[in-house]
């Protein structure tokens, strides 16, 4: 689909990633990367007598695994690029126990056009967790959406 026709898709969810395993080798190294070294995200036997009972995940990692779960997205021909534009609102609502597998559930929300060729796009972003009936996050995420210019197309075919 072209992007001036993902209008077709608000309201509707766009896909559900494949799980993913969120397990204590990618939390320390998320530790390693951030300087947040928290026992409850990277000592077990502390972590054991904790309200969690084991290690969890930073809602950051958490949330920045959007990354590998892309697949959520609407296939669009005519893009040229997403821009991650930020976010309007992140609830960290359960916590990702260490050896856990997430997915996301992705549902296209709002477009606006910005500029032709253009369009602010708002998708709400589950992440669930596989054996559980509350969600880790929801969020809404703003991407900013460019569709190749046909001008664009006609000179760099030149």
């Amino acid at each position: 689909m072209k992007l001036a026709e993902l209008q077709q898709q608000i309201g509707q969810e766009t896909g559900v990633s494949r799980w993913i395993v969120v397990d204590q080798k990618r939390i320390d190294g998320f530790a390693e990367a951030t300087g947040d070294h928290q026992y409850i995200h990277v000592d077990p036997v502390r972590a054991a007598n904790s309200p969690f009972g084991t290690t969890i995940a930073h809602g950051l990692l958490t949330l920045s695994l959007m990354g590998e779960m892309k697949e959520v997205f609407p296939e669009v021909s005519d893009l040229e690029m997403g821009v991650n534009y930020g976010f309007d609102k992140i609830r960290f609502l359960a916590p990702v126990k260490s050896g856990a597998s997430i997915r996301a559930r992705c549902k296209l929300v709002e477009m606006k056009e910005r500029a032709p060729n253009s369009w602010l796009c708002r998708y709400l972003i589950t992440i669930e967790i596989q054996d559980s009936d509350q969600p880790a996050v929801i969020a809404d995420w703003l991407i900013l959406n460019v569709a190749r210019d046909q001008a664009h197309r006609k000179h760099a075919g030149s």
